[in-house]
């Protein structure tokens, strides 16, 4: 199950360089997760300052 960034997401631009895949990227408000390129490694949980990155 791919991973998902919740509202708590600052921008900060931590779980998009730690993706190894980048399957991350900046959307109008928050950082968003491609499903479909997500390989569920939790390097993106792992990095993230606030923890707005969980499995749907």
């Amino acid at each position: 199950m791919a991973y998902q960034i919740s509202d708590s997401c600052i921008m900060c631009g931590a779980c998009e360089a730690a993706c190894p895949v980048g399957a991350i990227s900046a959307g109008d408000t928050q950082y968003v997760i491609d499903a479909d390129s997500c390989i569920d490694c939790g390097s993106c949980a792992g990095t993230c300052p606030v923890g707005a990155p969980d499995q749907a």
